[in-house]
């Protein structure tokens, strides 16, 4: 019985040890929580050209915000929807636009060079900038934005590929600090009632 006593108390011990644990790892996460509060999840870095030849980094954009999508100039679907949305988002903010630059970054380098970019983006009507680079630059581009991307092998596609990637719209403030993203399908109305109000701000 004495034995059993024992084991009681020290299995009382190791759970109240792993409370204890528990609890200041839960407290630790709150602490760095409200230390980052306010902070940016993020920050826009990027060294590309853009579908002029030009080489562009964020700090081109330096005072504009930025709306900035991932994507691929094949694209049948995501990237042609969103990219219409930017448009009419830019054409919403009348006299702001020139606040805001719209970036098209492809994730697609192999097939999405320069002069491909310039048939590309200005089909949307809308001062977006297409951007690509090496394939090692897209990398840590995307990376640097916390995008997933693969290239998934299709017959029927142009090239026998597609690709699969993250479908959200960034938004960066004019310092470069990241302060939202929309997902795939958020109404244009919605995305300018929102930018409207930070540009107007």
């Amino acid at each position: 019985m004495r034995l059993t006593f024992l084991q009681k108390i020290l299995w009382g011990l190791v759970g109240v040890a792993a409370l204890a644990f528990v609890w200041l790892l839960l407290w630790a996460d709150y602490r760095a929580d409200q230390a980052g509060e306010g902070e940016p999840a993020f920050r826009a870095d990027f060294e590309l050209t853009d579908h002029t030849g030009m080489v562009r980094t964020q700090e081109d954009y330096a005072g504009r915000w930025m709306l900035v999508f991932f994507g691929f100039a094949n694209c049948p679907d995501v990237c042609p929807t969103t990219l219409a949305e930017v448009a009419a988002v830019m054409d919403g903010l009348d006299e702001d636009a020139a606040q805001v630059q719209p970036l098209f970054i492809t994730i697609d380098p192999e097939r999405d060079t320069p002069s491909v970019l310039a048939d590309f983006v200005p089909r949307f009507e809308a001062g977006i900038v297409g951007l690509t680079g090496t394939p090692d630059q897209i990398d840590r581009t995307a990376d640097s934005f916390h995008i997933f991307y693969e290239k998934v092998e299709e017959a029927a596609a142009p090239g026998g590929y597609t690709m699969g990637h993250s479908s959200q719209l960034f938004l960066f403030d004019p310092e470069g600090g990241y302060v939202k993203a929309w997902s795939y399908g958020t109404p244009a109305e919605e995305i300018l009632a929102d930018l409207r109000g930070r540009v107007a701000g």
